[in-house]
């Protein structure tokens, strides 16, 4: 089997356009937003839509399917408005995923400001609890994204994702999303042989490796424990083709969808120019 190699695909002009989109630069696999992703107010999904969406999907073998949370969700803020605005959003995003049977909705944990790690852990544990509880039966994974680390936003060390996920209520809902470039600039070593084993094994530790369920697949614009998200083509960057490698010839990730988040234009033709890189790391 080969790698589920796939990128973040636009749903302008109905969610299942995401799939022209994603077969015409060859996705095994694709990441998108089933909602605006700035903005609090949104249009429900057209339930006409949801059936074009999986009669679609009936004839494609792009799979699985992810989507991407509102990037103005914060559940570790202790402003309470804020706070519940972001557990009814991450519960439309969850709703919204499930009509869709997505594999799960990747979501940036949050920053707690001057608050601090203990209590930005907790306040998301709660806020997922909540999440969890008004979305009960519900097979969409709650994806918790690796940050790099910029702003306080929590999720840059391994051990905090751990965290959050041992103290919610339900954490058989919970998995995570592993971005190459936020864990890169968090410090993580994935260049060499050695600091991608010591890397893995610190994630086995601390979250477990089932529960990786997800990839990002970026480069970064800046040197190992810069602190900054900043995306790159495959190989233009500072973790370079290497780290990719190790990742992809990983037996472990065989089937984990591995997704491009990089910039690219109308055409698309960076996505095909990613993935033909990515496929031409794969061992022979």
């Amino acid at each position: 089997m080969s790698p589920r190699f796939g990128a973040h695909m636009s749903t302008a002009g109905g969610v299942s356009k995401a799939f022209d989109r994603a077969e015409s630069v060859g996705c095994d696999a694709m990441q998108i937003f089933t909602r605006n992703n700035n903005r609090w107010a949104t249009k429900p999904l057209d339930e006409k839509e949801i059936a074009r969406w999986h009669e679609r999907w009936q004839t494609s073998d792009v799979r699985p399917v992810v989507s991407h949370a509102s990037y103005l969700i914060n559940l570790a803020s202790s402003d309470d408005a804020l706070w519940q605005k972001s557990i009814d959003a991450f519960v439309d995003e969850l709703e919204r995923a499930e009509a869709l049977g997505l594999l799960g909705v990747v979501l940036h944990p949050g920053s707690p400001k001057d608050d601090g790690e203990a209590y930005g852990v907790d306040r998301i544990a709660r806020g997922l609890d909540i999440c969890h509880e008004r979305t009960v039966g519900f097979k969409t994974l709650t994806l918790l994204e690796t940050t790099a680390g910029t702003g306080r936003h929590l999720g840059y060390r391994f051990q905090q994702l751990g965290a959050m996920r041992e103290a919610a209520a339900a954490p058989q809902r919970i998995a995570i999303c592993f971005d190459t470039c936020h864990v890169f600039a968090a410090g993580y070593e994935i260049r060499t042989p050695e600091g991608y084993a010591h890397t893995m094994s610190e994630f086995d530790k601390h979250i477990g490796l089932e529960l990786l369920r997800c990839f990002h697949f970026n480069d970064s614009k800046f040197d190992l424990g810069s602190r900054k998200d900043r995306h790159e083509h495959i190989g233009q960057g500072f973790i370079g083709l290497e780290g990719f490698r190790n990742i992809i010839n990983d037996p472990r990730f065989e089937q984990i969808p591995m997704l491009l988040e990089t910039p690219k234009s109308k055409d698309l033709h960076e996505d095909v120019e990613n993935l033909a890189v990515l496929r031409s790391l794969v061992a022979k």
